[in-house]
């Protein structure tokens, strides 16, 4: 048979979960101007960050998220089992990125969030919409992995410290930056005629108002997350990031967080979800067509 009249194979419906998680991991990093975060203009509060770097970071990961997306339909049901197994898929894909990204922790909180929602999407395909997804993924992370490593994360150590709700519990409580403000969010500013970077950048500044993003908190403490969050506000309130009076609202928080070296690193990650749970919700019948 002639080269050209090959037909590239359809992808599996673990696959196209890793497309979609990758695809949101590339989407949000792309996005700029993002205060204080590495994005097209550059590293932000980073000095060990690239845009290039947080690239080859997510396209690393997709081995780890089509393992995953596969475990959830072999074992097909929530539970220890499932859980223990994408905790082991997750850990070694942490390792792949470092390994990628030599040592820097690009994607870590990210892995947590993408991987349980892409496995909460992969167990039940025919019911793509948020809630769903997000009560799925809620009962996989209350799920105690026996083999997790215990030492306390950064984040973790700095929420115990300040009594911050960190990683783990954002995901326990079925996401509730996500769900309540950043998807709301990215959808008034489109009905609205934003366009789709600025409804994204609204998307995320939701997300900034009212998180106790231990990012900040472990770079800058409690200043750092007055500043994102009333600074995020401004900006929503001056009429988001489509509007001047929104831009220049941007540009001072960029400039005040990189002065304190705040970068709002949880908010990308839920970003990064809410980015991947728009795509299943509006191209679910897609997803179900490989199941």
């Amino acid at each position: 048979m002639h080269a050209f009249n090959l037909q590239p194979k359809p992808l599996s419906l673990a696959e196209q979960l890793a497309d979609l998680a990758v695809d949101a991991l590339i989407d949000e990093a792309d996005l700029s101007p993002k205060p204080a975060l590495v994005d097209r203009r550059g590293s932000g509060a980073h000095t060990d960050l690239h845009l290039g770097l947080m690239h080859a970071s997510a396209l690393a990961l997709w081995p780890a998220f089509k393992d995953m997306a596969q475990a959830a339909i072999e074992i097909g049901e929530v539970g220890l089992p499932l859980r223990e197994a994408i905790g082991r898929i997750g850990r070694e894909g942490e390792q792949e990125m470092l390994a990628t990204t030599h040592g820097v922790n690009t994607h870590r909180g990210a892995i947590w969030a993408l991987g349980l929602l892409v496995t909460a999407t992969a167990l039940e395909p025919e019911f793509g919409n948020a809630n769903s997804v997000t009560l799925r993924a809620a009962r996989l992370a209350l799920l105690d992995d026996r083999y997790a490593p215990r030492p306390l994360s950064h984040g973790a150590q700095v929420a115990q410290r300040y009594g911050a709700r960190g990683a783990r519990e954002e995901a326990q409580l079925g996401f509730p930056a996500v769900i309540q403000r950043a998807l709301p969010q990215l959808k008034r500013s489109r009905a609205a005629g934003h366009g789709e970077q600025n409804a994204r950048l609204d998307a995320l500044l939701a997300i900034m108002t009212r998180l106790a993003d231990t990012c900040v908190l472990y770079r800058a403490g409690e200043t750092g997350l007055h500043t994102m969050q009333l600074g995020a506000q401004a900006v929503l309130d001056a009429g988001g990031s489509a509007s001047l009076a929104g831009r220049r609202r941007l540009h001072e928080l960029d400039q005040q967080l990189i002065a304190l070296n705040a970068s709002p690193g949880g908010a990308a990650d839920l970003l990064a979800a809410c980015l991947f749970i728009d795509r299943v919700e509006s191209g679910n019948g897609a997803i179900q067509g490989a199941f």
